[in-house]
């Protein structure tokens, strides 16, 4: 089996996905990479080879005969760059939210069926053990038909992972409704079978707007400022110089099928993990932790409290970035390169979820208003429903 050639753009923090892809001799290797910064290039010879194509232009990389590309760029360039691929027919993965608006979305979409080029979005909780654990048990029945979910996310470095670079301007994601939130949206819309048509929400920038050290973090990396001695929230120092993001949101979502969820994000947690409760006609899971040593508690016997649940589920983590998930997730996007096929992720659900989480940004800036979210047309949604055919 001959190696499918890749292209990557951007190499930062989530360019440890590429490595995964990057088995020479094996099915895949990086054969061109693009950055803007000339120190992330310098050092692309040392992970992917003498052979690997460097520039600081993607588009490049439009001619340079790769079989895929990988886009791991700040949000707000996922749109024009994945277009461009697109439109010269080369399969793209792109990274979660693929876009920071449903326009974008649908441009997007648009491209992937005009010109039959393969889209792949990364979302890699659907491949997170405990999430996979939960939907098994919502398949098999253990708790009836679902009809409501609930999720907390703790984002405990949220102060270091958002608000000291890109993330923290809202010309660059919306906000971290969507930009973060696009994750669990897209889990609660698995969970639920269903997507969201109509939100409401509530937030601001309760914490972080109060710091007034700021200053311009260009050519640093996260992990140079990352620390948990960061704490508490009000000691951080050197904001981003714009910060105008929320750090504290609640969304309330009513999906197609009747299904109800709400999602509470968190900037300032002690804490980092998300929490999970799904309650359908037969009972109610929970999950207890998100990494190794979690587990689904199930209740689904009438009582008052009680913690003992009726079932437990440990849920084991395999080695590798993202409880595991990062090495499926790669892997899928390889087999989808070169076969084609179904997928565990989708691009129409990526955009459902970005939907979701636009309308509830605009929701939240605007009194909480409950606003609508139109669906793709159904030829559209035909196409990505069977597998991009």
């Amino acid at each position: 089996m001959d190696d499918i050639t890749l292209g990557v753009i951007g190499l930062g923090n989530r360019s440890d996905l590429v490595e995964l892809a990057h088995l020479p001799g094996s099915g895949s290797l990086v054969a061109a990479v693009c950055d803007h910064d000339p120190r992330i290039l310098a050092r692309a010879e040392e992970r992917f080879g003498t052979q690997v194509r460097t520039t600081a232009d993607h588009h490049e990389l439009l001619d340079a005969g790769i079989d895929g590309v990988f886009v791991l760029t700040p949000d707000h360039t996922h749109e024009q760059i994945g277009l461009d691929f697109l439109t010269a027919g080369i399969p793209v993965f792109l990274d979660k939210p693929m876009a920071i608006t449903t326009e974008g979305c649908d441009r997007l979409l648009a491209a992937a069926r005009e010109h039959r080029t393969p889209l792949y979005v990364g979302h890699n909780m659907r491949h997170m053990p405990v999430v996979v654990a939960i939907r098994e048990l919502i398949t098999s029945g253990a708790i009836g038909e679902v009809k409501a979910i609930w999720c907390r996310h703790f984002v405990g470095h949220g102060g270091d992972f958002y608000f000291k670079d890109w993330h923290a301007d809202r010309r660059n994601t919306t906000g971290l409704l969507l930009q973060k939130g696009a994750h669990d949206i897209d889990v609660i819309h698995w969970l639920a079978g269903g997507y969201t048509r109509r939100v409401n929400a509530m937030g601001g920038l309760t914490v972080y707007g109060g710091i007034s050290s700021r200053r311009d973090r260009s050519g640093e990396r996260m992990t140079e400022w990352l620390s948990t001695e960061n704490w508490p929230p009000l000691s951080l120092t050197g904001l981003n110089p714009v910060v105008d993001v929320e750090d504290l949101s609640m969304m309330q979502m009513q999906l197609d099928n009747g299904v109800f969820a709400s999602y509470q994000q968190c900037h300032y947690t002690p804490d980092y993990w998300r929490n999970y409760m799904v309650i359908g006609t037969e009972g109610r899971l929970e999950n207890f932790g998100d990494s190794e040593g979690a587990e689904v508690r199930v209740w689904n016997r009438r009582s008052d409290y009680r913690a003992e649940a009726d079932l437990v589920v440990p849920v084991h983590t395999p080695p590798g970035t993202h409880g595991g998930a990062d090495p499926v997730l790669v892997a899928e996007f390889l087999r989808f390169v070169r076969e084609g096929g179904a997928t565990v992720t989708s691009p129409l659900a990526a955009r459902e979820a970005v939907a979701a989480g636009y309308a509830a940004t605009m929701s939240l800036r605007d009194g909480g208003r409950a606003i609508d979210v139109a669906p793709v047309e159904p030829e559209m949604a035909a196409y990505f429903a069977h597998g991009q055919k």
